[in-house]
């Protein structure tokens, strides 16, 4: 399955990221960054297979759930300062897909894994234990195993948001990303890795600190240095259904939000999966915001999930 490069981290280009000016210092962070990171979530690994899914959760269980997924070469913790401001109202659980973060690296990876993951990480930490069915937000690559769930399990979903996931229309589908002929690269220090850190695609980001929060629970220390989380041969490795299929045949509600500077959500892109979702279903952008909308706009991104969640759907029973 050929998917877009969304949030996998650039780091063997050459050149510096957009943290090079802290030269490994922590940038200051606004009031309402620090009360949400100060919100401690547990901290679990669940089984899988032959893989340890990393997970994090907030809120008592219990509540109605919330599962948040995160996008490609990203992790868990890219939630850690939107989840807060869910949790007074919902479980939130957000588990850390294999091959990234700290969850185990596999032989092979799919969309169908990926799905398998989801709700084992789910039905572990008590996501339907809620008095309505939950409700599931995911980001870029994250969106297509939503998807997967939306076909296969869509019935124990009371809805499903994809965010800037971009399903293209038949003959301009994204070869995917690159296939790695190396491994991740090696930095003596943390702080040499995060001058090397950036986003993909590519784009500029005003809030640093959320840049250096997720920078630096990318990298994990080694006998041999500092070096990235996820497995580089990820996408050499990988299978899965056509999006366009699975978005077309989901089987509970879907909304579609994107960053309305994104370039991977051109109006052509976001026509076409107008077709797919179905009528009636929520398309929401988010201003001033480019791929990466937790990064870009985050307070206004929590306040588009709250409002759609307000009213959408109409039933979660």
């Amino acid at each position: 399955m050929a998917e877009p490069e969304t949030d996998r981290l650039s780091v063997d280009a050459g050149g510096q990221g957009l943290l090079a000016q802290f030269n490994g210092a922590v940038p200051s962070a606004p009031a309402w960054f620090e009360r949400a990171i100060a919100q401690a979530p547990e901290r679990v690994m669940v089984d899988v297979g032959a893989a340890k899914i990393s997970a994090l959760a907030w809120g008592a269980r219990g509540k109605p759930g919330l599962l948040l997924l995160h996008g490609n070469g990203a992790h868990a913790d890219w939630w850690s300062f939107i989840a807060p401001f869910f949790a007074q109202d919902f479980r939130v659980i957000a588990p850390t897909w294999s091959g990234m973060g700290d969850s185990t690296w596999r032989e092979a990876y799919g969309i169908d894994l990926f799905v398998e993951e989801a709700l084992a990480v789910s039905e572990a930490l008590g996501l339907f234990d809620g008095p309505t069915k939950p409700l599931v937000a995911a980001h870029s690559f994250g969106g297509f195993p939503a998807l997967g769930m939306a076909h296969r399990h869509g019935a124990r979903f009371a809805g499903i948001v994809s965010i800037d996931s971009p399903v293209e229309p038949p003959g301009e589908e994204h070869d995917g990303p690159p296939s790695r002929s190396k491994a991740n690269r090696f930095y003596p220090t943390l702080e040499a890795a995060l001058l090397r850190f950036r986003l993909a695609p590519a784009q500029p980001c005003e809030n640093l600190f959320a840049v250096d929060f997720i920078g630096r629970r990318s990298i994990k220390e080694t006998p041999e240095g500092f070096t990235w989380k996820f497995d580089p041969f990820i996408w050499q490795k990988f299978s899965g259904d056509p999006p366009s299929m699975l978005l077309r045949e989901a089987q509970c509600p879907m909304a579609v939000m994107w960053g309305d500077r994104s370039i991977l959500m051109p109006e052509r892109v976001v026509a076409y999966m107008r077709t797919l979702a179905g009528q009636g279903a929520p398309f929401i952008p988010i201003p001033e915001a480019a791929h990466h909308v937790m990064l870009d706009q985050p307070l206004a991104f929590v306040a588009a999930l709250r409002g759609l969640f307000a009213g959408w759907p109409s039933h979660k029973a």
